[in-house]
């Protein structure tokens, strides 16, 4: 839900800000008065592109910045900014954070659908229509698209299982020979991680082995041989022991000299053990340098690394298994593939089905709420087309679309193809409303959607308006009195006729929102026209 929108800069808005109301809030003003600088600042925050044109004339640049209220319980919101500078250069921040417009588009901007005549129309895309049937039928429906994408990426894999065995089978003589030396000549060395691990940490002690065993000895002689650490630490505690009858703190001393005599006997104990565990083996120097020899040799051919010849040395062995076992593994992976088919068959008929159960009732809901918004006769139908399996994607195995009959006896067509502007606005607002809650988007923007309609039309588009925003944030820019009166909220838009003009923003209420009912009820605010403004408001806007 969107919390506040502040906007600067933005064609002929110095500084403007709005609070949208959760539920229905409408923005009403002359025409050219500049809501459609409102509506870009809006479509910044979503995600739109943004271009210098949209920055105020003589400024350096526009900022627009909003905050949104999701449903991950934080309680401050979350704070968009957008900004845009006169050379066309632009910044996003998300709660301080530098972000893409990508990033945007995809969090925030996927809560709030503009629903302009002629752009954002979502209903006009095909790709949508599934999503509209799912959303309609619920959890059986998720449920069963959730078990048709993993059939779906479980037949993928065994389709490439079996492409990767047939081409491994395929494998000419010449491959075959070439896989068959590889492989020999890898498993000659037989090399492993763990093997080469060891090889690296033996060697270099088998190398140095007459060094290690000087040191170690050359250590132990300095702590235990004849006048060594030992004798001198033991010397040095007996005379401190004698005169500790004369002073106490010699005695301590005397005790932390003793705890590092012991340390230093068994470090040389240890000292020792290890240079009489160095194997000063030549033959077993040499074996070591001639595996290590080995393992560079198979590192040079194929690797640069172990890992790259241990993967050698399996694709080495697929083509030769391949061509000796007769077509075995391509027929069990050909069986592994059926079985995959057979359960994604299996979930693509399941998902179809609640799909086909719904969409007839999808349908209906809305017809009624077309009727509503007295589009008299029109009908909306779902149509449902089983695809060939080759282009089964991961919406499911069938084409969905949204089909639009104008009438009674009219043909019916595809909606993206006949319908009016004004028609698929309606359309739009009754499967809003039909899919109340059911539908992931948090906030509705409304252009136009009141475009040519008046009368009757015009008292049924505010009530479904208002019904709308039970289950979604409704925006409505509007030029119907029939509209506005019913908002929880109303702005008005106006435009100052100074030297430079200035688009500004206020909301209304009582007495201002009487006289801004009044003008669009009649362009005049006469005494006429003030009383039909006080009854329709008096009679439409809770108190």
């Amino acid at each position: 839900m969107i919390d506040e929108i502040q906007v600067r800069n933005v064609a002929l808005i110095k500084e403007a800000e709005i609070e949208p109301s959760p539920k229905l809030t409408v923005l009403t003003g002359e025409t050219g008065t500049g809501k459609s600088a409102l509506l870009s600042s809006l479509k910044l925050l979503v995600g739109d592109r943004a271009d210098a044109s949209s920055v105020r004339e003589g400024t350096d640049g526009l900022e627009v910045v909003g905050r949104f209220f999701t449903d991950d319980g934080d309680e401050e919101g979350h704070i968009v900014r957008r900004r845009v500078s006169a050379d066309g250069r632009g910044r996003v921040d998300i709660d301080g954070h530098m972000a893409s417009v990508k990033e945007l588009a995809r969090t925030y901007g996927a809560t709030v659908d503009l629903c302009g005549q002629h752009e954002h129309q979502k209903l006009l895309d095909v790709t949508t229509h599934v999503g509209l049937v799912d959303a309609f039928a619920g959890e059986a429906a998720a449920e069963a698209l959730g078990a048709y994408r993993a059939a779906l990426k479980e037949a993928r894999a065994a389709a490439s299982e079996l492409a990767r065995v047939q081409e491994a089978g395929r494998a000419s003589q010449e491959k075959l020979d070439e896989a068959t030396f590889v492989l020999d000549r890898i498993n000659e060395v037989n090399p492993s991680e763990e093997d080469y691990a060891q090889l690296e940490e033996l060697l270099p002690k088998a190398e140095h082995a007459e060094a290690l065993v000087q040191a170690a000895g050359a250590a132990h002689e300095a702590v235990a041989g004849d006048n060594g650490v030992s004798d001198v630490l033991s010397s040095a505690i007996q005379g401190l022991r004698d005169a500790a009858a004369y002073d106490a703190k010699l005695g301590k001393l005397a005790d932390a000299l003793e705890s590092a005599l012991i340390e230093a006997e068994d470090a040389a104990g240890e000292l020792r053990d290890y240079r009489d565990s160095v194997d000063l083996d030549p033959e077993e120097l040499e074996r070591l340098q001639e595996r290590e020899a080995s393992y560079q040799h198979l590192l040079r051919s194929y690797g640069p690394d172990l890992a790259h010849v241990l993967r050698r040395r399996d694709e080495a062995r697929e083509v030769v298994d391949a061509a000796r076992d007769g077509g075995k593994r391509e027929r069990a992976a050909k069986k592994a593939l059926e079985a995959a088919e057979a359960r994604l068959a299996d979930a693509a008929k399941a998902l179809e089905e609640r799909r086909r159960a719904a969409a007839p009732e999808l349908a209906r809901a809305v017809t009624a709420e077309m009727a509503e918004l007295e589009m008299g006769t029109a009908q909306l139908e779902i149509s449902i087309e089983t695809l060939p399996r080759s282009q089964w994607g991961p919406d499911g195995p069938d084409h969905i679309e949204l089909m639009y009959r104008p009438g009674s006896g009219l043909s019916l067509r595809p909606l993206r193809k006949i319908a009016s502007g004004g028609e698929v606005s309606r359309v739009m607002l009754a499967v809003k409303v039909v899919l109340g809650d059911a539908d992931a988007t948090d906030s509705l923007v409304f252009d136009e959607v009141d475009a040519g309609v008046g009368g009757a039309t015009a008292r049924a588009l505010a009530e479904v308006l208002k019904k709308l925003s039970h289950t979604h944030q409704v925006i409505v820019v509007t030029h119907l009195a029939q509209v506005a009166v019913v908002a929880d909220t109303h702005y008005v838009v106006t435009k100052t006729a100074s030297e430079v003009p200035e688009t500004t923003l206020r909301r209304v209420s009582g007495e201002e929102r009487v006289h801004e009912i009044a003008r669009m009820l009649s362009g005049d605010q006469s005494a006429a026209s003030l009383e039909h403004a006080r009854a329709l408001l008096g009679e439409d806007v809770p108190s």
